[in-house]
């Protein structure tokens, strides 16, 4: 099952991740100034995971790949790790779409 943990960053914004259940890290959040912009962040990462076409194939620097999940205004709502192959990152786009609709969510900052 899928885990959302909400986190403070060192410049005092909030952000979250999605975690799968062995503990590994599958997207992260921009920074929110609010918990109360974090939770509508993971709300619209739970109604757009579903859809295919809300996720852009990207390339790093290194060469290695990686996918954006975009909300409905095309705004960038989450980063995906880095994969190493073609392979790899379409099961992480599998993953998301399977654990974020129906993931729980933790606060780690209370």
């Amino acid at each position: 099952m899928g885990k959302f943990i909400i986190t403070k960053r060192v410049d005092g914004d909030f952000q979250f991740s999605l975690t799968v259940g062995n503990g590994e890290t599958i997207l992260i959040s921009e920074g929110y100034s609010t918990k109360s912009n974090c939770h509508n962040g993971i709300d619209s990462v739970k109604r757009n995971a579903p859809d295919d076409n809300k996720y852009d194939l990207r390339v790093a620097s290194n060469g290695k790949l990686y996918f954006t999940l975009e909300a409905a205004n095309g705004q960038t709502i989450g980063v995906s790790e880095l994969y190493e192959s073609e392979t790899g990152r379409t099961n992480g786009i599998l993953s998301v779409k399977t654990n974020a609709p129906d993931a729980i969510i933790q606060d780690a900052t209370v």
